[in-house]
């Protein structure tokens, strides 16, 4: 398993950084991993989304998404060739106008990948993450 959690502070307000995590269709024009998502069957606060992702070699993997209006999203696997298990959330804070956002996920790959690897796969991406959200919350909203 890699289990990976981050906490940063995103100059946007909650609601602001909620529509970015919502808008599936365009992680791919921001997230540089991601060739192109999208919604495949939605069911209440439930979201079943696709992703194609170059790692390495190109994968599809599907979750089903819960989304909790302006407080974050959480997730677990549905299928894929990738993960084994997948499953994570972004929790939303207001912090004085800005957002406090925690990212959690748990990953177990299908193909062997020794712990401490798939756990620096895993750190290594990131901090890269973290660093294309705060870039598109500038592009969006100027801040």
């Amino acid at each position: 398993m890699a289990e990976v959690k981050a906490t940063e502070i995103f100059n946007c307000s909650v609601n602001e950084f909620y529509e970015i995590i919502t808008s599936y269709d365009k992680y791919n024009e921001f997230l540089s991993e991601v060739k192109s998502s999208h919604i495949v069957e939605t069911r209440g606060t439930q979201k079943l989304v696709e992703f194609h992702v170059a790692m390495i070699k190109n994968f599809t993997y599907k979750l089903w998404i819960t989304e909790n209006l302006g407080k974050g999203i959480s997730w677990v696997l549905d299928s894929g060739d990738l993960f084994k298990v997948s499953s994570g959330s972004w929790v939303l804070v207001e912090e004085a106008g800005r957002t406090k956002a925690t990212y959690n996920v748990d990953a177990q790959f299908k193909i062997f990948i020794p712990g401490p690897i798939a756990k620096a796969l895993v750190n290594v991406n990131l901090p890269n993450m973290m660093s294309s959200y705060h870039k598109r919350v500038k592009e969006l909203y100027g801040k």
